[in-house]
């Protein structure tokens, strides 16, 4: 049988596992970070209609630079965005990808802070740019000056910041957002993919893009939007930015039918974002409950909790398996990360735990 090492493979890919997460058939999947709650019908009956009116003309192309959508977006995302201000592709990792293509690949590097979300690495080594793994603070957090280190040691040309930060949940000060412009030749993103289930008072680096035209913010309608199935993700940026992905991006990569659907679930936002409070009085109850049973647990301004086991987590993980709750082990030593999902899931897992 032949194997990937059987076939001429870049060197650098040899041996490499790809991403992904266990998907199990079991009572409670908390291990994605995928709103739990399924669309309402009056949103499932608007994206019904939208994708329908487009299979008449299913032979023809897909507007290929998405206005429509990219309207709605910068409508959504309010802070004085136009159309020209986003662009969006098939999930944000689409989109980080095509900043990587842009303006990374060979020769050139990229930097995050870890732990973080474990795309960023394996994207940036698909577009052949160096990775460098910088660390956060033992707490999770990172200061200006930590962040400012880094940047005089390696010179990146780009920079992922993420706030809230994936697997943590912890959210940036945007102090260190601004250090980071301050100092950064290359692009600096911002992943903003927990955006919506922020606490009060967090501020988005959306009120950053005046002025900074090497700021890209992150977003996506996979986790608050419920829309996990279907994988849209864009950005806000400068318009000359959205230019140079434009560049990179393949031709017709959003389909006419991935295009209605957004716009029908955009349309539809009131509705659909309806869950995010339920769903942030979740995270809390797991944070403050965890936390009376003595264990070390991260603060979280996303939809999912990073907690310390007290032992070996892969350990801890099987056990829960065991009871029918799936949650992630996101391979930190010791730690394991659980989804905020509807009451009776939390309950589950807190039984479970116990």
């Amino acid at each position: 049988m032949t194997t990937i090492d059987d076939l001429p493979i870049r060197d650098d890919l040899r041996g490499k596992t790809p991403y992904g997460a266990p998907q199990l058939d079991v009572a409670v999947r908390l291990n994605t970070n995928e709103n739990s709650y399924p669309l309402p019908d009056a949103v499932v009956d608007a994206i019904a209609k939208a994708v329908q009116a487009e299979l008449r003309d299913l032979n023809r192309y897909p507007d290929r630079d998405a206005v429509a959508l990219r309207t709605d977006l910068a409508d959504y995302l309010g802070h004085g965005l136009t159309s020209a201000n986003t662009w969006a592709a098939n999930g944000s990792n689409e989109v980080q990808q095509q900043l990587l293509q842009a303006f990374a690949g060979p020769g050139r590097t990229a930097l995050g802070f870890g732990p973080s979300y474990s795309m960023h690495p394996l994207l940036a080594q698909g577009t052949g740019s160096r990775w460098v793994g910088a660390l956060r603070d033992p707490d999770f957090g990172l200061t200006p000056a930590a962040a400012l280190a880094q940047i005089e040691e390696h010179d990146p040309d780009l920079i992922f910041l993420c706030s809230p930060n994936n697997p943590t949940g912890t959210a940036l000060d945007p102090e260190v957002v601004t250090a980071v412009l301050g100092a950064a030749r290359g692009m600096v993103v911002v992943d903003e993919a927990y955006a919506e289930f922020a606490r009060p008072g967090t501020p988005s680096a959306l009120a950053l893009l005046p002025g900074h035209p090497r700021l890209v913010v992150s977003r996506t309608m996979s986790k608050a939007f419920g829309f996990a199935g279907g994988r849209l993700g864009y950005l806000a940026a400068d318009p000359a930015v959205v230019d140079a992905v434009q560049l990179v991006r393949l031709p017709y990569h959003l389909s006419a039918l991935t295009q209605a659907a957004a716009r029908a679930a955009l349309s539809q936002r009131a509705a659909l974002l309806d869950t995010v409070e339920v769903i942030k009085q979740q995270r809390d109850r797991i944070v403050t409950t965890l936390r009376e049973r003595g264990l070390r647990v991260a603060d979280s301004d996303a939809n999912f909790v990073l907690f310390e086991v007290g032992g070996d987590q892969k350990i801890a993980w099987q056990r829960l398996l065991d009871r029918g709750v799936l949650i992630r082990d996101v391979g930190l030593p010791g730690w394991l990360r659980v989804t905020a999902g509807t009451p009776a899931e939390t309950d589950a897992f807190l039984e479970a735990l116990q």
